[in-house]
């Protein structure tokens, strides 16, 4: 691993501070405990119980059919598919294809606590940390509170030449998914749809 030698930034506990290489070393421990690739294991555990038939781990260069390419936009209006600016096949840090059909499953597979116990369920959509202002963090989710009250729970990704949000609304129980083949984009699409149909309220 590229930052097995690194130095802590900081002591465990003292402050927050978003990390992939911690999402790295857990599907490392997930892969030594199951003794299973990372992308089988989250493939029998969490995309076939939860119905999720058109997402996955794919390679780059073995893409199922439907699948979109991702672009990346240059100043001059140009622009170029990202196959050569990610890892050829993602992992525990990101990379997963997902259709937002399917992503609203994973949605519904994790409330009705068929992915995790309702004890655990709970535990990962707990705030454990404060962020800023009323923005907390979960386990692997980030949470909009107002007060004691909870607006939203919503996880995101970036990588060039894709942009991803999705959020679930317990007050409505509104699931919004937005899938972008751009660098930007998805979440200015899901602002503008919480504004119009006042999902934050």
């Amino acid at each position: 691993m590229l930052f097995q030698d690194q130095p802590m930034k900081f002591k465990v506990g003292e402050r927050f501070h978003y990390n992939n290489a911690g999402y790295i070393l857990l599907g490392l421990i997930i892969e030594k405990a199951s003794k299973r690739s990372f992308a089988e294991y989250v493939q029998e555990f969490v995309l076939k119980k939860a119905g999720m038939a058109d997402s996955g781990y794919f390679e780059l260069d073995a893409l199922p059919t439907n699948t979109a390419l991702g672009y990346i936009d240059y100043p001059d209006g140009t622009w170029k598919t990202n196959s050569y600016s990610l890892p050829v096949k993602g992992g525990p840090d990101g990379g997963a294809y997902v259709s937002v059909g399917d992503m609203a499953m994973l949605w519904g597979a994790l409330l009705d606590n068929r992915l995790l116990s309702e004890e655990y369920t709970q535990l990962l959509l707990s705030p454990h940390v404060a962020i800023e202002g009323d923005d907390y963090y979960g386990y692997g989710v980030w949470i909009k509170k107002n007060g004691s009250d909870i607006l939203k729970y919503h996880v995101m990704g970036y990588d060039p030449g894709v942009s991803f949000h999705s959020a679930y609304y317990p007050t409505s129980s509104t699931i919004v998914v937005v899938c972008s083949n751009q660098s930007e984009g998805a979440y200015e699409v899901l602002q503008e749809m919480e504004e119009k149909i006042g999902l934050l309220k």
